[in-house]
């Protein structure tokens, strides 16, 4: 859904401008007006908008909101995005959430460097909802693996005839936009073992080797936390900690 909101959007954490310029190919488009991108390190939603901003070469300024401290609760950001849900993107005066929605908008407003392909039926594969949000840290990790697993061998089947070097073929587009961060985050906090899965694991090694997906790694973030790393068989709880891949981290 697109929401439409004259207000200035409010400044609500750190804010860099494009972060990761150097990634950002020398055919970057130039918008009108100003891009901002409401985002926070850890949200996947984000890491595909921002995977989706750098293949587009579209240059935007990072604002980071700090779920923790409750910063997309606050009255200013409800004036953006009454759910209370990152990612948000402004484009001038206009204002849109959610992911789905944010990459259609860039697609429609910004088509160079398109992430849907021109072939109908591969553009309806790209448009299909290929990964649901259903798992979250908190999560049984064997509950986790299992509803993760059940995705993986469908999402297999699904992209046999299709994918090439990504999903749809040998050109990146969307369906490999939303893919690559769910599978770095399926590998990484859950320990799915993604040899089982061939066409994924393909498709995440070819996007896993492009400057663009390494500017949008959630470790390259300017709100990202510097974490000191604790062996698994401490089960250490408290304010401040943060659960990652193999590790539980302390916020320093």
């Amino acid at each position: 859904m697109y929401e439409l909101f004259s207000p200035r959007p409010p400044s609500l954490g750190p804010t860099m401008v494009n972060p990761h310029d150097s990634s950002t190919p020398p055919s970057s488009i130039s918008p009108a007006s100003k891009v901002v991108l409401y985002s926070n390190w850890q949200s996947s939603c984000s890491w595909r908008v921002r995977f989706a901003l750098n293949l587009k070469g579209i240059p935007y300024e990072y604002k980071a909101v700090d779920l923790a401290k409750g910063e997309h609760l606050t009255p200013e950001f409800e004036k953006l995005n009454p759910l209370h849900l990152v990612p948000v993107l402004v484009d001038g005066d206009f204002v849109v959430s959610d992911s789905y929605a944010i990459l259609m908008y860039l697609e429609e407003k910004y088509p160079e460097n398109a992430l849907l392909p021109v072939d109908l039926r591969l553009r309806a594969l790209n448009l299909q909802k290929l990964i649901e949000e259903k798992v979250g840290p908190e999560e049984r990790l064997s509950w986790a693996q299992y509803n993760i697993d059940k995705g993986f061998i469908a999402l297999e089947k699904l992209l046999k005839n299709s994918s090439g070097k990504y999903a749809t073929g040998d050109k990146i587009y969307m369906a490999d936009v939303f893919l690559a961060p769910q599978i770095a985050i399926a590998a990484r906090r859950f320990n799915m073992d993604m040899s089982k899965y061939p066409t994924l694991g393909m498709i995440f090694e070819s996007c896993k080797a492009l400057s663009e997906f390494e500017a949008s790694l959630p470790e390259r973030q300017p709100d990202a936390i510097h974490c000191l790393l604790l062996p698994p068989s401490i089960g250490f709880r408290g304010k401040g900690i943060v659960v990652c891949s193999k590790v539980k981290c302390l916020k320093l």
